[in-house]
């Protein structure tokens, strides 16, 4: 009984761990910064390519391939959404705790602080989805 029991926790402890191991390979193809000068769909050519050269995929599972590759994008995609949206719900949460214990003196100066602080987290984000400038690498 108890050689059992330890065999289902390790046969169990083992799922998990390819499970994150699969998880990790696929939350990186996705959301891993692109190569200096490689768009997503350049990086994407490039893995079909070297599934077709290493693993020999034909046209047919490169449909199917391609298929599975925008399903999880977009699955990441809803889930960045979510947890952006949670964040922002406890942002705000803590933006209006905060403001509830300033003096009317200190709530116009702390919002043109937090207005200024939301101006520049949004160039950041704006700066980020550019990219580097095209003379960054040089």
């Amino acid at each position: 009984m108890l050689k059992s029991k330890s065999s289902a926790f390790f046969s169990l402890l083992l799922v998990f761990l390819s499970g994150a191991m699969v998880g990790g390979v696929a939350d990186r193809l996705y959301n891993a910064p692109p190569a200096a000068g490689h768009t997503p769909d350049e990086v994407r050519r490039e893995i079909i390519a070297e599934m077709r050269k290493e693993v020999k995929v034909d046209d047919q599972q490169v449909e199917q391939l391609n298929r599975i590759y925008d399903e999880t994008q977009q699955q990441f995609m809803q889930v960045r959404k979510k947890q952006n949206a949670e964040g922002r719900a406890i942002w705000d949460s803590q933006t209006a705790q905060v403001r509830a214990i300033l003096r009317p003196d200190q709530v116009a100066l702390f919002d043109a602080l937090h207005a200024k602080h939301e101006a520049e987290r949004k160039k950041r984000q704006q700066d980020h989805h550019k990219g580097p400038p095209p003379d960054a690498h040089k």
